[in-house]
């Protein structure tokens, strides 16, 4: 069976096999393969064999959207009418959504097929997928490591063979960074490039949507769906969306790619840095330009994302009271008991960590010495990337300091868990698009290879790693248990 979107939309135009055949093939996989992995909180059988039905019906009249009867998987954090979007939480558990949100609506409206939603970490706080009010997500190349988070459950199941193609968000890395864990193709557009609207916040400045895939050439596909502005949304942007498909195989012949010193200093593994020094290699054969760079700030943004985020959560999460949706606790006696304890047990022990942390940096005295101080800092680690971008196209580094790491190995050592996303928090910080694909293994492991590009250049990074894709079979590889 397939696993590429671009194939089974070429196939399906066809007339090959149906697309009740392909998505029952999926559900199958998803049935025999899932107790493994856990990357599914809900499988929606018969809503994705009646879209599937509906999708054949559809392609038979000769009235194909652009992925009409392509079964798709979607993070739990997309609202989606009828159907349970639950962020991983126990707080939501019992929330049934009563609309689409914008990305959903526009799947729907090009015929997508939905196969169900993917578990994630529980609000999207997370690096490793193992803060889900379902439990820990396994990584399908090696289920004693995590899949990397926190859209892990949506990188397995496109690393698993489960869907072709699935929709994350990205905060401060949670596309790129299981997309790299796991072995698979992922791309965070430019903030406002993809709505908000029915996406359930954690950060609102930071949350950005995009899809996995195995390739570049289908999350070109998939992008093109998600992106375009949204008047529900305020922050969405009113920018036309170019074609990102016909901006494939235009080469690299002269594009300037910048390599920051600060990416490949102390911190990072010296077999991931041999990877990507191989990577880097290829693309100067086809016509790359490599430069070195300095970014300065780096090292500031993580302390500098963890204030931000922590705070917009605090605030963004407080409307989980127990009163209007959601989790409510047994027989409170009176409203304060009512908003505690819902709270404190529908909550997990990541989520009330970052909101205390973040109710902390805002409270009067504080304000100016954290967040605002974060703000200002965040700034300056944006003026660095306009900086580097006065004299290089694109910006490359590893997604990640290490590969996947054990289940458990560092959930009792917050820190160590946030230094995973040193290479990939600044992008959202700055608003940036971003982008990680499968680069080389260790150890039978992943190696992801980041590219970052100017605002809206989406189309500019995903030529970039089409190109490199023509040359190359990492995002190819299917792990052993699961071909």
């Amino acid at each position: 069976m397939t696993s590429s979107v671009t194939e089974i939309r070429r196939a399906l135009a066809a007339g090959e096999f149906s697309s009740v055949e392909i998505t029952q093939d999926y559900l199958a996989r998803i049935a025999q393969h899932n107790p493994a992995l856990n990357c599914f909180i809900s499988v929606t059988d018969d809503i994705a064999l009646a879209q599937a039905r509906a999708a054949d019906a559809a392609l038979a009249r000769g009235k194909a959207g652009a992925l009409t009867g392509v079964p798709l998987a979607h993070k739990d954090l997309f609202c989606t009418d009828g159907v349970k979007t639950s962020c991983g939480s126990r707080i939501l558990d019992n929330f049934i959504a009563p609309y689409d949100a914008t990305v959903i609506e526009n799947f729907r409206r090009d015929g997508a097929v939905m196969l169900g939603k993917t578990n994630m970490d529980e609000f999207a706080m997370g690096s490793s997928n193992e803060n889900s009010w379902y439990g820990s997500v396994a990584n399908p190349w090696n289920t004693a490591h995590v899949p990397g988070g926190s859209s892990g459950g949506s990188a397995a199941a496109v690393a698993a063979g489960l869907a072709p193609g699935a929709t994350g968000t990205d905060t401060g890395g949670s596309i790129r960074q299981p997309a790299a864990l796991c072995g698979v193709t992922g791309i965070k557009p430019t903030y406002g490039r993809v709505s908000r609207y029915g996406m359930i916040a954690y950060g609102s400045s930071l949350d950005q949507g995009g899809p996995f895939a195995r390739s570049a050439e289908d999350c070109a596909l998939l992008l093109q769906t998600m992106s375009g502005f949204d008047r529900r949304d305020s922050t969405s942007a009113e920018q036309a969306v170019p074609d990102y498909c016909g901006a494939l195989g235009k080469g690299i012949e002269g594009l300037k790619i910048g390599l920051p010193k600060e990416y490949f200093a102390e911190g990072l593994d010296d077999s991931i840095a041999t990877v990507i020094e191989t990577a880097v290699a290829e693309l100067r054969k086809l016509g790359a330009e490599i430069k070195d760079i300095s970014l300065p700030n780096t090292s500031l943004s993580i302390p500098t994302y963890y204030v931000i985020a922590m705070a917009e959560c605090s605030s963004n999460l407080s409307r989980f009271d127990g009163v209007r949706f959601g989790y409510r606790c047994d027989n409170p006696v009176d409203l304060e008991d009512l908003y505690k304890r819902s709270r404190g047990e529908g909550f997990g022990a990541e989520v009330k960590r970052r909101i205390m942390i973040g109710t902390y940096a805002l409270s009067a005295g504080y304000y100016d010495a954290y967040y605002l101080k974060a703000q200002q800092l965040r700034r300056m680690i944006k003026q660095d990337f306009q900086q580097a971008f006065d004299s290089v196209d694109l910006i490359l580094g590893p997604t990640t300091p290490e590969t996947a790491f054990k289940l458990g190995a560092k959930t009792d050592d917050p820190v160590s868990m946030y230094l995973q996303d040193i290479y990939t928090i600044s992008l959202n910080l700055a608003g940036l698009p971003g982008m990680s694909l499968p680069a080389g293994f260790i150890d039978g492991l992943p190696v992801g290879m980041q590219l970052i590009g100017n605002y809206f250049d989406e189309a500019v990074l995903l030529n970039a790693a089409h190109s490199y894709q023509q040359v190359s079979d990492w995002h190819l590889q299917t792990p052993e248990a699961f071909k």
